[in-house]
């Protein structure tokens, strides 16, 4: 592997930390990232740090602050309330795309990621909801449109943060028997009605997050990271 790809793979596994940090609620809204100590911890360069955070940054889960570092974003009610209704508009692309001719590799895959849910369905909710983000964004993956990746990409990570801060405490069962419906309605092939369950679903992720003014300021130590940064460790 040449240096380039070296160093490109490991900005990918610690992005992949950060991200899963953060969605898991072990790093909180508004922790100072000093790039000095997440090189420390990572065992990497400040360089592969900052990439790291610039793309976490295009993601909405990090702010970078002018002369102040880096920090985990702080998500407003007002923005949540927007991503959900954008998130609705760019996944009806993706929903029309997959339902003209689902695979039964698309479908497997979709599956496989499903049977990933019901197995956390039992663990801490953070981590459910971060799946459960994931599946909507390898639907993206599936369609192949670069343009939808992206899209998806920055808008569900943005909004699986938002439902990690506002979340009420609820069963995990009823988000992943929507997500089978919609890979039943998807392996119709009926887009119009893909569509609707699809439409569906993310009401009810919105109905099942407390957009009501929740206090979601919080403080966490880079301690929380260890389980996160000793796997980036183990690949070198």
């Amino acid at each position: 592997m040449s240096p380039s790809a070296k160093q490109k793979n490991r900005t990918d596994l610690i992005c992949v930390a950060l991200r899963s940090a953060i969605l898991e609620r072990a790093l909180l809204p508004g922790m100072k990232l000093p790039e000095d100590s997440l090189g420390e911890r990572f065992g990497a360069s400040r360089t592969i740090i900052r990439q790291a955070l610039e793309r976490l940054a295009v993601e909405g889960l990090v702010e970078l602050r002018h002369n102040r570092g880096a920090a985990v974003a702080q998500p407003s009610l007002e923005e949540a309330r927007d991503l959900f209704e954008l998130r609705a508009q760019v996944e009806d692309l993706v929903i029309a795309r997959l339902a003209k001719g689902l695979t039964a590799q698309q479908e497997a895959a979709l599956n496989d990621h499903i049977a990933r849910e019901d197995e956390a369905s039992a663990g801490p909710s953070a981590i459910s909801i971060r799946l459960a983000t994931e599946f909507h964004i390898l639907m993206a993956e599936l369609t192949g449109s670069p343009v939808l990746i992206r899209y998806v990409n920055e808008i569900g990570y943005r909004c699986g943060f938002t439902l990690s801060q506002f979340s009420r405490p609820h069963s995990t069962h009823c988000g992943i028997q929507e997500h089978r419906d919609i890979v039943a309605a998807l392996k119709s092939g009926d887009v119009a009605e893909a569509q609707r369950i699809a439409r569906l679903h993310l009401d009810q992720v919105a109905a099942r997050a407390q957009f009501n003014g929740a206090d979601i300021n919080g403080f966490s130590h880079l301690d929380a990271l260890e389980p996160y940064a000793s796997t980036v460790r183990e690949k070198g």
